[in-house]
């Protein structure tokens, strides 16, 4: 009987998955749930001043707040370089390193200095934009993910997301150290990185990852750094809004001085001007007082916050509960890669139907520092894109576009062009693309369309009716072409609010949510969570590959046991418990493999739509003791913007070293 035992806990006897682990050890004992009394979440050691960082796809920022004066958000200092016609609260989010690949600058001055570069001396420097979309598109994210430069040479993504994240707390610190006349002790800083909701566990963990490896928080304190959702933050702060600092435009009604149903440009010309007069002060003060708008807002009431990045669009669905206004996610948080981004894409794909997908691939690599150039200018014309708009809208060439096209084909752009049967895109005589509006606004279509087609999925959901406001928030929220959309979508279903500083919703509300992480007390799970255990075999109602013999008793394998499941809510502190035993006495580690499905529920760890998504390590080693049988109890939190695992030795009483990583499988 031996040799058949010992067959079929042979690893190559069958590649079912738990077979293949050996026995884990897992002893499926009852499951439970402790819930914990939400409100004696441990803040973790005292700090003196909150800095949140907005890492953004296109541009990035930080702001802080210090903790004896948490209604007054600090926004950073002012940036050297920025564009015409572009707000320069934030930064763009681009990186320079040098030839030998080490750190030179960050924002416009690395995209001045990269572009004043000779062509025959850029080409060997590495110059990274827009790389964050990067964490969200890799299905399989790893510590030694890469990136391409503009050059086209492959960088490590860890040493890029560090560099920057140490750019920012160094800005931070000396802009904190020049303010209290001293130097500031980064010990006293509470970080908070926001990143997308959507983003799997693999993202936040690489931006945690690379939060270690910048040195802004060492892995001995992790909750010194918070990683906040970028929606939530935004949420958070739309709470505090007063009605002079939003554009309502669901009300007939004339507000702020100014009627809405002028077209809904105007709105956001005044409210621009009002942020400009304001934007000397960079201080914003946040009345403790809950925001007017709030105070219409009544126990139970729901609204959705929708944040357009350049990357990305987040949906998240909250509901209020007083007295405190914490806030309940009811429905998990959507959305998708519908960012500003697109937009940009689709110029591209303009760009190659009239001068051909050969040259555009062949310019980028050759004379990157001018297609920067030509998406610069792009950009700028692209916030000048609107539904009432008539008159045309000119592009800037660069100059070594044009010359660089006669080169490589022989003939002008303006022969390109006049051949090209793209209609709506003329050559001025100023040396400019002509774009008709009916063409810029095609290029937005369909990542509006994406959104939109989001957004009424989203409210077909039970759990979405009667919202009763929606915020637009994120620097795409800014598009006068989405607003309307959104408009004409909802058809006075919900008030349409968009914060006047609608690029720095987020970054605010961040600083608040560093201030108190326990305002959100309920979430969804995004996934369903679970490992693969033995259960006793049942005739009749396990199948019989899943049989497995061992010792003369028999088992069943693969059993999917779920912590979590999808959309499932979880209460801020709430802990999943579950008990494993070390297969051996002499075991000094336990590796669990974490399982997980978009589906709510799952049977066996091997049916289609489960995949392993993460490792659970027990370090059991001096735990021994005379007890026949070790008992280590794990307790996993769910209900925070990470996961976290802890564990003790039930005998001893002792801490068991627990860790979750979802990067290295």
């Amino acid at each position: 009987m031996t040799t058949e035992t010992e067959k079929i806990t042979d690893p190559m006897a069958d590649p079912s998955p738990a077979k293949s682990i050996g026995d884990p050890g897992i002893t499926p004992l009852s499951p439970s749930h402790i819930q914990n009394d939400t409100d004696q979440v441990p803040s973790g050691p005292s700090f003196v001043v909150v800095v949140a960082i907005d890492f953004g796809t296109t541009s990035s920022g930080y702001a802080y707040a210090f903790a004896n004066e948490p209604e007054c958000i600090h926004t950073m200092r002012r940036w050297e370089g920025g564009d015409p016609g572009v707000s320069n609260q934030k930064t763009p989010t681009t990186i320079l390193l040098t030839p030998d690949r080490k750190f030179h600058s960050f924002g416009y001055a690395a995209r001045d200095f990269y572009h004043d570069l000779d062509p025959s001396e850029s080409k060997h420097w590495l110059y990274l934009e827009k790389f964050k979309m990067k964490l969200h598109t890799t299905a399989n994210l790893s510590i030694d993910t890469d990136l391409h430069a503009a050059n086209g040479k492959r960088v490590k993504a860890l040493d890029i997301f560090a560099y920057a994240l140490a750019f920012f707390k160094e800005q931070a610190l000396k802009e904190l150290s020049d303010q209290t006349g001293g130097e500031f002790d980064n010990n006293d800083v509470r970080w908070v990185i926001t990143v997308p909701a959507i983003w799997k566990m693999p993202a936040k963990q690489f931006m945690r990852e690379a939060a270690y490896k910048a040195s802004m928080v060492s892995r001995e304190t992790p909750e010194q750094l918070i990683i906040a959702l970028e929606p939530e933050a935004a949420s958070i702060y739309c709470r505090k809004l007063r009605l002079h600092q939003m554009v309502d435009l669901g009300t007939p009604a004339t507000q702020n001085g100014f009627s809405p149903t002028d077209n809904v440009g105007s709105g956001m010309t005044q409210a621009k001007e009002h942020v400009r007069r304001n934007r000397q002060s960079r201080t914003f003060l946040v009345e403790n007082v809950v925001g007017e708008l709030w105070s219409e807002l009544e126990e139970g009431d729901r609204y959705v916050v929708v944040d357009c990045g350049g990357g990305t669009v987040d949906l998240t669905v909250h509901q209020i509960r007083l007295p405190e206004g914490h806030l309940k996610e009811l429905y998990k948080a959507s959305g998708g890669p519908y960012g500003s981004l697109g937009i940009d894409y689709e110029f591209e794909k303009l760009l190659c139907k009239i001068f051909g997908q050969d040259f555009i691939d062949q310019f980028k690599i050759k004379r990157p520092a001018a297609w920067v150039d030509l998406m610069i200018a792009f950009e700028s014309r692209k916030r000048a894109a609107a539904p009432d708009r008539t008159n045309p809208l000119n592009i800037n060439l660069p100059f070594s576009f044009i010359d660089y096209y006669k080169k490589f084909r022989g003939h002008s752009v303006e022969h390109a062009l006049r051949k090209s049967n793209v209609d709506f895109v003329k050559w001025s005589s100023q040396g400019m693309l002509r774009m008709s509006p009916d063409a810029m606004n095609s290029l937005f279509k369909p990542t509006i369309d994406h959104i939109i087609q989001h957004l009424s999925e989203l409210f077909e959901k039970p759990e979405v009716s009667d919202i009763k406001f929606l915020f637009l928030v994120g620097g795409f929220a800014e598009s006068p072409l989405l607003q309307q959309a959104v408009q004409n979508m909802l058809q006075g279903r919900s008030r349409i609010i968009i914060p006047h500083d609608v690029g720095l919703t987020i970054l605010k509300g961040a600083v608040l949510f560093g201030l108190d992480p326990s305002i959100i007390k309920v979430r969804r799970s995004p996934l369903t969570y679970g490992v693969g255990v033995l259960n006793r075999f049942v005739e009749g109602k396990h199948p019989a590959d899943k049989l497995l013999v061992k010792d003369g008793t028999r088992w069943c394998t693969d059993v999917f046991d779920t912590f979590i499941a999808a959309d499932q809510s979880v209460a801020l502190g709430e802990m999943v418990k579950r008990s494993y035993t070390p297969a051996k006495p002499s075991q000094q580690v336990i590796v669990i493999h974490v399982y997980c499905s978009e589906k709510e529920s799952a049977g066996f760890i091997s049916e289609s739509g489960v995949r392993k998504c993460g490792t659970l390590r027990l370090d059991v080693s001096g735990t021994e003791s005379a007890a026949p049988r070790r008992e280590i109890q794990t307790l996993m939190q769910f209900g925070d913007t990470e996961i976290r695992a802890m564990a003790v030795d039930v005998a001893t009483g002792r801490t068991v070293k627990a860790s979750i990583d979802f990067l290295s499988h």
